[in-house]
């Protein structure tokens, strides 16, 4: 029988403890597994490389995504390492111009170090116009981080393959709720499991999936080798917090769809970046002198890094996410300092409401 995302979600992990009917999973906190003989194994020998909490977890991330295999890691970022850890010293990428602050220190991290060389394109016209034998795969963010630019994947897709590059793009915005990447192209789908997937602020994790089982295993192999490990406790809290996520995100959808229609009204907000799905709102105000003011005046919302919790939050990219970019590139491309980052919550859409309000006040 077939069943929606949010009964299977509701019930992951659930009927994985046969021998004694436990409704919730079991965390699986040994780092080592007994061997019945010489020559024989359980299947789980040490938790770097297997564990049965873990299994029910990348299983559960693999069939949301309709991927191959997933791998579930310590971080984002480590997750993002990972992934490029299949490629040889020498490769070429293409990757979105407006992209993550942590990305961009990595990437930059690697062409300093001569191990890779970037590039970067803003739109599908200029990711035909520079890709080119040779190139080794195509990193995307769509939505971008934090300018909510769109780009088509499928599109994106068809340029990559045309040149045997693989396309891996970062679903951390949307979540498979709104998007699935790997059934419109790509190759790889990246998370930061930090954010809406877990979405609590309380764990850090990755996840990468694989649309094909021959590359799944292969990072599957790199992560066993270099061993970027999500701690059992964490990899249980995932699924616990995966088992709300239609919940949460229809939540935050529908109050982010009702402060975007506020904002756009509002004379003091110049201009509001929203891309009609999820729950982050960038948007840029009358004078970015005053954003100090206006972040310590509000009450709701907290001023604090990362995004994608049941609690709003608001970041200021220039001196946050995004402060590894240098000043005049991230200007360049509109990332400039009257910019401002929304994270909307489950709260109260009026509470959202009124506690902008009364900060926004700080402009006039």
């Amino acid at each position: 029988m077939t069943i929606d995302t949010a009964t299977f979600l509701a019930q992951l992990g659930n009927r994985s403890d046969k021998q004694t009917g436990a409704i919730s999973a079991p965390i699986y906190l040994s780092t080592t597994f007994a061997h019945p003989e010489l020559g024989q194994s359980t299947g789980y020998d040490y938790t770097r490389t297997k564990n049965p909490t873990r299994d029910i977890l990348e299983a559960g991330l693999a069939q949301l995504e309709n991927g191959a295999k997933a791998v579930v890691t310590s971080s984002g970022m480590s997750a993002i390492a990972l992934i490029f850890d299949l490629f040889p010293s020498g490769s070429r990428f293409l990757v979105s111009r407006d992209l993550y602050g942590g990305s961009f220190r990595y990437f930059d991290e690697l062409e300093k170090r001569q191990i890779a060389t970037f590039d970067t394109f803003s739109s599908i016209e200029e990711l035909a116009e520079k890709a080119a034998p040779g190139l080794t795969a195509v990193f995307l963010e769509t939505p971008t981080n934090p300018l909510m630019t769109i780009t088509d994947i499928a599109e994106t897709a068809k340029i990559a393959h045309q040149y045997e590059a693989l396309l891996i793009v970062d679903n951390t915005f949307l979540t498979p709720l709104r998007q699935l990447p790997l059934e419109e192209g790509a190759d790889i789908v990246i998370h930061s499991g930090t954010k809406f997937l877990s979405g609590h602020n309380d764990i850090l994790a990755g996840v990468v999936v694989a649309k094909d089982a021959a590359l799944g295993e292969r990072l599957y192999f790199l992560a066993n080798t270099s061993g970027p490990t999500l701690s059992s406790f964490d990899t249980w809290l995932f699924i616990r917090s995966l088992k709300t996520l239609p919940l949460r995100l229809e939540k935050q959808e529908a109050n982010a769809k009702h402060v975007v229609s506020y904002l756009k009204e509002h004379p003091l907000v110049k201009d509001v970046l929203y891309p009609e799905a999820g729950a982050m709102i960038s948007i840029r105000v009358k004078d970015a002198a005053k954003i100090s003011a206006f972040l310590q005046a509000l009450t709701v919302f907290t001023f604090a890094e990362s995004l994608g919790g049941v609690e709003s939050l608001i970041t200021y990219p220039t001196t946050q996410t995004h402060a590894d970019i240098p000043k005049e590139l991230r200007e360049s491309y509109g990332l400039t300092p009257d910019l401002l980052r929304l994270s909307i919550g489950i709260e109260s859409q009026q509470d959202l409401i009124n506690d902008l309000e009364q900060a926004l006040q700080v402009f006039q």
